[in-house]
């Protein structure tokens, strides 16, 4: 078992940063890859980056790449979401999840992942 906590959602303006924490327990964090989705309500939850079990690579949905990073601490059983330039269409709630295999072609498919975080709202005002 793996429990997932994530932290440090807000409000915050059109144009700002803001950095999301999962922090892990449980099971050894270092042999998940670990994922990162939102999702609005009333609609799917969406996949939006994922870093690998040693944190040497990354894959990034289309609509933010090149403005959110994630990266990892397995030292702390952490995982981070640096999220900048964000947009109103960023508003969501996001969750991190692991899954013990980075190499999968359904890295984006929710099914993916065994254990989820209960999620923290990100809200982006314009």
């Amino acid at each position: 078992q793996v429990q997932l906590v994530e932290s440090g959602g807000g409000l915050v303006q059109a144009g700002d940063s803001l950095r999301l924490s999962c922090a892990a327990s449980g099971r050894a964090f270092s042999t998940y890859a670990m994922g990162w989705f939102r999702q609005v309500l009333g609609k799917e939850r969406e996949f939006v980056a994922q870093i690998s079990q040693s944190g040497l690579n990354t894959r990034y949905a289309d609509s933010v790449k090149g403005r959110f990073t994630t990266s990892r601490d397995n030292a702390e059983n952490t995982v981070y979401l640096q999220m900048s330039s964000l947009k109103p269409e960023d508003t969501a709630v996001y969750y991190c999840a692991a899954t013990p295999n980075y190499y999968s072609d359904a890295y984006d498919y929710t099914f993916q992942y065994n254990y989820w975080g209960q999620g923290t709202q990100v809200t982006v005002s314009s």
